[in-house]
């Protein structure tokens, strides 16, 4: 079961100049899409998960970003084995979010093979991100999930007054390469992509960047590769997968372009 993802005249994304991340999002063991993170607003896309991961591998993708749902709302990563599996039976690099939020928590996924690490929550802990970047470096990435400017956290069902300006300002100091920007508002609506919040974000800040919320057509992954901002790595892309309003072979075709 083992794929590049590159046989079969595939398209590959070795030379990409933006990185097409499809999302899986886990709960209770099946592959979901919340809408704005509702866990109340949810639907069922598929009950396998590794065969979802299988599918995206076999049209060419070169990563998969794993969100545990579960462990986001928890605390507690619930669906690490599915991530493990993926890894074992795939030539893939992995991206894995929700739940971690201790020093043991992070290790473990670590010592699975997992590539990266994602932080949501815990972003606020200078303490955490330092020791996650201190000791992982690269391959702790933050997640910051922003409604109107603002983070939200454990699941996006809690909003804060932190601005996210100041915050990802306080996180490149602390040491972190990469942040995820999600507009939560815009998550899983196929509202199409807030370019404007995008801009306004990346003014001021010096790290890569991986765009995420309310993709919901290649002319959305064309005005972000327009703004020819080279802090701009990827962007990951759900709901518009699964619904087909995109359709990753030409998402793909349209990140290989200078």
């Amino acid at each position: 079961m083992q794929s590049s993802g590159s046989q079969g005249g595939k398209i590959s994304q070795e030379d990409a100049t933006l990185l097409i991340i499809p999302a899986i999002d886990l709960k209770e063991g099946r592959c979901v899409r919340l809408w704005q993170g509702r866990r109340d607003k949810e639907t069922v896309y598929a009950e396998d998960p590794v065969k979802v991961a299988n599918l995206w591998i076999s049209k060419g993708a070169k990563r998969l970003h794993i969100v545990d749902l579960d462990g986001a709302f928890s605390g507690i990563p619930k669906h690490l084995k599915v991530a493990e599996d993926i890894k074992k039976l795939f030539s893939i690099s992995i991206q894995y979010g929700g739940g971690i939020r201790t020093p043991e928590i992070l290790s473990e996924i670590m010592e699975k093979g997992i590539d990266f690490a994602i932080i949501g929550t815990k972003a606020l802990s200078k303490d955490f991100v330092r020791y996650a970047v201190d000791r992982f470096g690269k391959r702790v990435i933050v997640s910051l999930d922003c409604k109107n400017d603002k983070l939200a956290l454990k699941g996006w069902e809690k909003e804060t007054s932190v601005d996210i300006h100041d915050l990802a300002e306080g996180l490149i100091e602390t040491g972190v390469k990469t942040i995820i920007l999600t507009d939560v508002t815009r998550d899983g609506t196929l509202r199409g992509v807030n370019i404007g919040f995008i801009q306004e974000f990346i003014k001021n800040i010096d790290c890569d960047l991986i765009i995420a919320g309310g993709i919901c057509s290649i002319e959305d992954i064309k005005k972000i590769k327009l703004l020819g901002n080279k802090k701009i790595k990827g962007v990951i892309i759900g709901k518009a997968l699964y619904t087909g309003t995109i359709k990753l072979e030409e998402a793909l075709k349209i990140a290989r372009k200078g």
